[in-house]
C-alpha cells in the first residue's frame, strides 16, 4: 500500500523565534535588557538564563496558554483588557 497522501506532523507545534516559544523568549529578553541598560550584561544573561529554565519548568508539558489562564485567574481583572468575558472574581454567573 503506497502513501498518497502526506499528512503534516508538525502542524500544533508553537510559534518559534530561534530556538525558544514566544513566551519563553519575552521571558529572557527582559532580565537580559536590564543587564545592558544597567550595564551588568554578564547578570542579566544569568538571570535570562534563570528565567528561562524556570518558565520552562513551569510549563513541563503544558501548553503557553496555560499561563494566560493563569494570568485570567490571578491578576486584576482589567490586565488583559478582555471585554466580553465574565470578571475572574465572578464565580457565579445568573443566566
Amino acid at each position: 500500500m503506497s502513501d498518497k497522501y502526506l499528512i503534516p506532523r508538525r502542524l500544533d507545534d508553537p510559534e518559534l523565534i530561534g530556538l525558544w516559544t514566544v513566551d519563553e523568549f519575552v521571558a529572557m529578553v527582559g532580565p537580559f535588557l536590564w543587564g545592558v541598560l544597567s550595564e551588568h550584561i554578564v547578570i542579566g544573561l544569568g538571570l535570562a538564563a534563570v528565567a528561562w529554565v524556570a518558565l520552562r519548568k513551569l510549563k513541563s508539558g503544558r501548553s503557553s496558554s496555560w499561563l494566560l489562564h493563569l494570568g485570567y485567574w490571578h491578576l486584576p481583572s482589567g490586565f488583559f483588557g478582555l471585554k466580553r468575558t465574565p470578571p475572574s472574581h465572578c464565580r457565579l454567573l445568573a443566566g
